[in-house]
């Protein structure tokens, strides 16, 4: 999916950049004389044309529309009226090829007086203050945020009053705020229509508006993104229009997805495994019920692998909580510096999902053969060997998941915890018990624009015998979401800041700091730094580290940013990797 979305991003820009552009007649424009304002915020307003950060090649003298002119005054107008400027002027002059646009803003309108009369806080909400400048656009959008905060806080019945007095011989305004919150209200009874072959306690498992439960534009919001969640509808219609005393009836109006199949197929590179063609197929509401069906497949020269899914949403209640029930089969075939892994796998596992928790726990049954290969770099030698062999697994995991950021795509704010562990039998020439285990801390934090973040990962694998695991199961380093100035899984047990070997780690530490800043519209630079502990000992966290620093660009898209980052390990700078992804590392 991420090497599809790659694809597609960079198609449509290159079609946006080099498409042929519809000519039009135009003149040059030119603003003078204004005080308050860019002049690329007067092209902004008034549908000026230049060229995009991208198109550096293009002209870049402003032009203006012949078909805008007539109306160019009375639209200067309208601009500087709503950012507060009653009185400006202008002269508007035209040649054959040229309009020249002089500004005289004079005073605005400002702040006199706030008076709030609330018994729900809301001056924190009241951005504009004594003395700022009149923006009938933030006045607007203040009196928004407070109805948004107010339902988001369970207040249907508020009476909310807000007026604004413009005295324009004194160019001054007086802002009132009058509000009442009301009484709380509670979410009423659910009724659904739409519903053909989808019991209604799939719904029910997923709708957080229950009854009782206090109103929340939160919670209804998180009721539709959990029903498209199951892709099993084409479209959820929740009206909350009703209200009898303080109680919100919910309806949700249902149509079934008309077109069930789901196909996706694309080409992509990996830092790890080059070149790289895959393709899935999908059949959503698999026999009702929003079950799903899922064949996936991909081929690179170092990896084969397919997989067969299977999720049943609403599988079995297990104490008052909805539980659903997933799978996947598979064959996987990939490898690594020094060896390759053979792997057929089946899973089966339980899942829960309640607010910003996610526990997950199941069963896996694993057959791992390990096979030595000579596909080192030249000049590079085995530290250890590597253990061949057939190994069969059987273990339980479970993986659990606290996740309070505000975002998944691109957090701005919040924390993130994990923990996953496996316990399990290993089986060579000799049974060996092992146990797993993966802990994982992200926090995140914004300052004005800059983002910062940070991400800690600690895993340990130990193991009752020697050599009772394949050397797949333990830890490596490399890629987006570990050292980045190493392809995914390029590192081994580490044994200075600038050697490691082929072999897995059973301890792992890794500390990943990072700074976002906005450079250009949606284009954000990045600074980071990588750094990661392989052992080969459980629990010993006293091993060499390495440490990459590098920098990257973010493009922000709706489907999440582009990245692109370009990572060095900071005491030899001939080591480097280059890494693509959509979607935050944190």
């Amino acid at each position: 999916m991420q090497h599809k979305f790659t694809f597609c991003l960079i198609m449509c820009m290159l079609t946006v950049l080099f498409a042929d552009e519809i000519k039009l007649p135009t003149h040059e424009i030119h603003f003078t004389g204004q005080k308050h304002f860019e002049e690329s915020d007067l092209q902004d307003a008034l549908g000026v044309t230049t060229p995009s950060f991208f198109q550096f090649w293009k002209d870049d003298t402003p032009r203006i529309k012949d078909k805008l002119i007539p109306s160019l005054k009375l639209s200067l107008k309208s601009f500087y009226d709503s950012e507060g400027f009653y009185d400006a002027n202008f002269t508007i002059q035209e040649t054959n090829t040229t309009i020249f646009v002089t500004i005289s803003e004079n005073e605005p309108v400002r702040v006199r007086d706030i008076n709030i009369s609330s018994d729900y806080p809301i001056s924190s909400l009241i951005t504009m203050k004594k003395g700022d400048i009149f923006r009938a656009e933030t006045f607007i959008s203040i009196k928004s945020k407070m109805i948004a905060q107010l339902l988001k806080e369970g207040y249907c019945s508020y009476d909310l009053d807000t007026k604004a007095y413009v005295d324009l011989d004194l160019h001054s305004v007086d802002l009132r705020y009058n509000l009442h919150k009301g009484g709380v209200c509670t979410f009423g009874k659910l009724t659904t229509s739409g519903l053909e072959t989808i019991d209604e306690n799939v719904i029910n498992s997923r709708v957080k508006a229950k009854e009782g439960v206090r109103y929340s534009t939160d919670l209804i919001q998180d009721t539709s993104n959990k029903l498209y969640g199951l892709n099993a509808f084409d479209s959820v219609l929740i009206n909350v229009d009703k209200k009898f005393y303080n109680v919100v009836p919910v309806d949700i109006t249902f149509t079934e997805m008309g077109k069930p199949y789901h196909l996706e197929a694309g080409a992509g590179y990996d830092t790890y495994v080059g070149v790289r063609v895959l393709g899935e197929i999908t059949k959503n509401n698999f026999m009702g019920n929003a079950q799903s069906l899922k064949l996936k497949a991909s081929w690179s020269q170092r990896e084969q692998s397919i997989m067969v899914g299977y999720f049943k949403p609403a599988f079995m209640d297990i104490l008052g909580y909805n539980t659903d029930l997933g799978g996947r089969l598979g064959y996987s075939n990939l490898e690594f510096d020094g060896f390759k892994e053979e792997k057929t796998l089946t899973r089966a596992y339980l899942e829960h999902e309640e607010g910003r928790v996610t526990l997950r726990a199941g069963v896996a049954l694993e057959d791992i053969i390990i096979t030595k290969l000579e596909n080192l770099d030249p000049g590079a030698e085995l530290s250890q060997a590597v253990t061949e062999g057939n190994f069969p697994l059987l273990y339980p995991y479970v993986d659990f998941v606290y996740d309070a950021r505000d975002s998944k795509l691109n957090p701005k704010y919040g924390y993130y915890l994990s923990a996953y562990g496996e316990f399990g039998l290993s089986y060579d020439e000799e049974a060996s018990v092992y146990l797993k285990t993966l802990f994982e801390g992200r926090i995140i934090h914004t300052f004005s624009d800059l983002t910062l973040a940070a991400v800690g990962k600690v895993g340990i694998v130990d193991v009752s015998t020697q050599n009772g695991l394949p050397e797949s199961k333990y830890f490596f380093g490399g890629g987006a979401y570990s050292n980045r100035a190493y392809g995914f899984r390029e590192l081994g047990v580490i044994i200075s800041p600038t050697e490691d070997t082929i072999n897995g780690a059973s301890t792992m530490a890794n500390l990943s700091l990072e700074a976002d800043y906005p450079v250009w519209g949606d284009v954000y630079g990045a600074l980071f730094t990588d750094n990661t502990m392989l052992t080969d000992e459980s629990y010993n966290f006293k091993g060499e580290i390495i440490t990459a620093v590098g920098l990257g660009a973010r493009y922000m898209t709706p489907i999440g940013p582009f990245k692109l980052d370009v990572g060095f390990n900071a005491n030899d700078f001939s080591q480097y990797g280059i890494s693509f992804q959509i979607g935050q590392s944190f």
